[in-house]
């Protein structure tokens, strides 16, 4: 669907435009990363940054081994630092249901980050379940469960280097 060479591109410039709207940052932005899939998105994109930039995790899943969400978010690790002050990048693979990202999202403003925004290499509109804001999207998808760059089906495929449809 995707190839390396297109989603290298768009990451470029994915990496502009938030370094841009964070120049001049007295902090470090704080890139986190949900696990697992969007390592690989969250990795090309810290090092597409031209500011400083810190990389934190958290582990969130609603899709099991299936390809549809189980409807709940397990949350099994947080961000180790601080966000109350920070900006703050919540950096995923995909979003469909909305699920995740906004289970995410409720608890990170609990921290008082100072700002706080998504940033999605893929967007899924036709599974939204709850409407959420992405800032930057990397490309928006049709209903079709993907793999590769990241992406999974049953802990398979990760390192696949496009984005290709499950058949």
């Amino acid at each position: 669907m995707i190839s390396s060479k297109r989603i290298s591109k768009r990451v470029r410039q994915l990496g502009r435009e938030i370094s841009e709207l964070y120049a001049g940052s007295e902090t470090p932005l704080v890139l986190v990363a949900i696990l697992k899939g969007a390592t690989v998105f969250a990795a090309d994109l810290l090092r597409s940054l031209s500011i400083p930039a810190e990389l934190e995790f958290v582990r969130a899943a609603s899709y099991g081994a299936g390809t549809k969400s189980t409807g709940r978010v397990k949350i099994a690790h947080m961000v180790e630092g601080a966000l109350a002050g920070r900006h703050v990048l919540l950096v995923e693979d995909i979003v469909d249901s909305g699920r995740t990202i906004d289970t995410i999202l409720k608890r990170f403003r609990r921290m008082k980050p100072a700002s706080l925004r998504v940033a999605a290499l893929l967007d899924r509109p036709a599974r939204r379940v709850i409407p959420v804001q992405i800032d930057f999207t990397g490309f928006v998808i049709p209903d079709r469960f993907v793999i590769g760059y990241g992406l999974d089906y049953a802990g398979l495929y990760r390192e696949l280097p496009g984005i290709y449809s499950l058949s």
